[in-house]
């Protein structure tokens, strides 16, 4: 049911990229590749890790970066566009998708297909411990306990759908993420988007240094860090 769900809903993605991402927005989308990708490395077509990539920098560009000239995100703005009509169940799946979680989250465990996660970003009191539960997800293969990692959920029913842009962070650099999201947490002022921006290129970065400890690209301070 989450695979036919997150089909559908890709495919409205791709319906409203097509017009915010086409012929009269390639210099947006130029732009937004040089704010995305800079001083990581070059986007290489032959890479392993090329799809993902392209899943990163278009969820980042679909829910998260203002359009120039609009102030707002292609989602925000897709009923703007004259060429787009969307049907009244594709209007209610917008409504979902303006409900996304976009967080830093830690997994917990599987239970029957079901992931169990922490979303990082929302403080556990005292009467309620913070949990996220993905049910019956295809993707259930790839999570570490000691891996923090970037996602973005659709709230589905009483479920989430992941969307494709994973990006999972070394597990030796765990403490220092976790220190950034309480910075961000006792600062009402930070954007905990850029935040996660950042986390992602110092992961671009580290793909490049292999041969590097990534404690010193995951850093505030070293030579290596963004």
């Amino acid at each position: 049911m989450s695979e036919v769900l997150f089909d559908d809903y890709e495919k409205l993605i791709h319906k409203i990229l097509g017009v915010y991402a086409g012929e009269n927005f390639k210099a947006e989308v130029a732009m937004a590749r040089q704010e995305f990708f800079d001083k990581t490395a070059v986007l290489d077509e032959n890479a392993d890790n090329y799809q993902l990539r392209l899943h990163q920098f278009y969820d980042w560009y679909f829910f998260t970066r203002p359009l120039s000239g609009y102030g707002q995100t292609p989602l925000e703005v897709c009923y703007l566009a004259r060429e787009l009509r969307f049907s009244e169940t594709e209007q209610e799946m917008i409504k979902t998708l303006k409900g996304f979680k976009h967080s830093i989250f830690q997994f917990t465990k599987i239970k029957d297909g079901d992931v169990y996660l922490k979303d990082l970003f929302v403080k556990d009191t005292f009467f309620k411990k913070h949990q996220v539960v993905v049910k019956q997800t295809p993707w259930i293969f790839g999570f570490d306990v000691e891996e923090l990692f970037e996602a973005r959920l659709l709230p589905v029913g009483d479920s989430y759908i992941f969307t494709r842009g994973f990006c999972f962070h070394p597990a030796n650099v765990k403490d220092f993420i976790l220190a950034e999201v309480s910075h961000y947490q006792s600062n009402p002022d930070l954007e905990r988007d850029k935040l996660m921006l950042k986390l992602l290129k110092m992961r671009y970065k580290y793909e490049q240094y292999k041969h590097v400890n990534p404690e010193l690209i995951y850093s505030n301070e070293a030579k290596l860090s963004l």
